[in-house]
């Protein structure tokens, strides 16, 4: 009667532990396959880009999140910038783009770059000198002035500090904060 007992404790443990495992394996399993579609997404993204005439795919970054495009860098026209969201909205599975390129000409954008990566370097750099925002996994990016911060904080104080870093670099004209906060878990 113990053997028994013991054998279909046993039993019964392993199926439970097999039933919870199974959920959490599955969230695991979802965020990896969202990160292959956005992964995916932003290749796509950049293979239509540099396939259309109308655009110069080597001056457009592209990042992908849950799907969202979003589009980054110096074009030389209004009409550039245009069809560069528009190739981005007609590919299969975007749900949305948001797109942040600067429209620079030709003749001034050597200055301009010039400018954005020096003032890309003292926003790093800056960051680099508080000691919770060197923690935190931040990515710096300039186009004309305006600097995009990326990444994800602990919380939305760091956040805002990550701001008004950033906003005391002398020529930053403004501040896009796109970072996201961990979830806490």
């Amino acid at each position: 009667m113990n053997t028994r007992y013991v054998l279909t404790l046993c039993t019964v443990l392993v199926l439970g532990g097999a039933l919870i495992a199974v959920p959490a394996t599955a969230v695991d399993v979802s965020k990896e396959k969202a990160l292959v579609n956005d992964s995916w997404m932003t290749a796509k993204t950049k293979i239509a880009l540099a396939a259309d005439g109308r655009v110069k795919g080597r001056q457009i970054d592209v990042e992908t999140t849950q799907g969202v495009v979003l589009l980054r860098g110096k074009v030389d026209s209004d009409a550039a910038k245009q069809a560069a969201g528009d190739i981005a909205k007609m590919l299969d599975g975007v749900k949305s783009v948001k797109n942040d390129l600067e429209v620079v000409a030709p003749a001034a954008r050597e200055a301009v770059e010039d400018k954005d990566d020096a003032i890309t370097t003292h926003v790093k750099e800056q960051i680099a000198k508080d000691t919770n925002l060197k923690q935190a996994d931040i990515a710096v990016q300039t186009n004309a002035g305006v600097v995009s911060l990326t990444g994800e904080v602990r919380d939305l104080i760091t956040s805002a500090n990550a701001s008004w870093t950033a906003w005391q670099v002398p020529g930053v004209k403004s501040v896009k904060n796109d970072l996201t906060v961990k979830e806490k878990a």
